[in-house]
């Protein structure tokens, strides 16, 4: 029985169970299926040849305990570089200001990230519709409808923080004596 599609057929049929109980050992049980399915990958994918299941299945085990240890080593280097990383992130006090007041700051972050950038490529960098679509890599009309939809956006949570005034503004005109001869 040398020929690897009947070594594979005879493992997977015979000796799957095991092999499934064995991952749920290395693994969170949701994860299982897929270790023994990454160890059979592993294993078989050089056509390797067997004398029987029971030596394929010794491979198979192999293969899983290593990519069990591989995923938890990963794992937990990415732990370790999210808490860096969240450690290390600047707070609002410690990011220089942009100028705009504290209050037109967080409306504009409160936008959605197209209508943000396309409020910042246009209103604060000063690019035309046509860069900032470039930059973006959008249509000029989806930079229209986002600019506008953000400056709508803006105008509404930014004139409900300002005071209203009690009494109506009054413009007045000078009079200008007129200068035409009588």
């Amino acid at each position: 029985m040398s020929a690897w599609p009947e070594v594979f057929d005879e493992l997977v049929r015979a000796r799957y169970p095991r092999l499934l109980a064995y991952g749920r050992l290395l693994a969170p049980a949701h994860e299982a299926a897929d270790l023994v399915q990454e160890g059979l990958a592993s294993t078989f994918i050089a056509r390797a040849r067997f004398e029987s299941p029971a030596q394929a299945e010794a491979y198979v085990r192999r293969a899983m305990a290593s990519r069990s240890i591989d995923t938890s080593r990963r794992r937990a280097r990415d732990r370790r570089a999210l808490a860096k990383v969240w450690l290390e992130r600047p707070t609002v006090t410690d990011v220089p200001g942009s100028g705009l007041g504290a209050a037109v700051e967080t409306a504009v972050v409160a936008l959605p990230p197209r209508t943000r950038a396309c409020i910042v490529l246009r209103h604060l960098e000063d690019l035309s519709v046509r860069q900032t679509a470039e930059v973006l890599g959008l249509s000029e009309g989806a930079v229209k409808r986002y600019t506008a939809d953000g400056l709508a956006a803006l105008s509404a949570v930014l004139s409900a923080q300002l005071p209203r005034e009690t009494a109506p503004v009054r413009l007045t005109t000078r009079e200008v004596p007129d200068a035409r001869p009588r």
